[in-house]
């Protein structure tokens, strides 16, 4: 039986420690939002807080992860998250949607440890978030143009 604290709650879960947490994100607790890519953490798609740091829900162990804070995207919040949520949405950032909350959750980390990035910042921090649909244009811009809000 592990406890997972996820969202600022804590679930029991009877589950493997070898459980990838990915599948105790989605199919245990039922948090759908956090998407299954590549399985591989090459993608970017399964992107989570743990402890306010992005990793790759897909290749971490739910025995990993005991006494951490896992954040989806269903529980970000606050003020960093609620103006990349917002002027993603104004930007249309998305255009398929699939991989967007594993950008999203990678952007808000970016932005909550470097208020001002450059256009290198963003490239390294969404190194790995990769989009089928090449918004990658529109996603830095995005990034820019939160910056430029959370500093006004």
């Amino acid at each position: 039986m592990a406890t997972i604290n996820i969202n600022g709650q804590d679930h029991q879960l009877d589950v493997e420690d070898d459980m990838p947490l990915l599948w105790a994100i989605r199919d245990i607790v039922g948090l759908t939002g956090t998407k299954f890519g590549c399985g591989q953490a090459l993608c970017g798609a399964c992107t989570v807080h743990l402890d306010g740091t992005p990793i790759r829900s897909c290749q971490t162990l739910v025995g990993d992860v005991a006494g951490a804070a896992i954040t989806t995207i269903e529980g970000i919040g606050g003020k960093v998250a609620e103006t990349v949520q917002t002027v993603w949405a104004e930007m249309d950032v998305p255009q398929c949607g699939y991989c967007q909350s594993g950008q999203i959750m990678s952007a808000v980390a970016l932005l909550s440890e470097t208020p001002k990035p450059t256009d290198e910042d963003i490239d390294s921090a969404m190194y790995g978030n990769l989009c089928r649909c090449a918004t990658y244009h529109r996603i830095r811009g995005a990034i820019h143009e939160s910056a430029r809000r959370l500093e006004a």
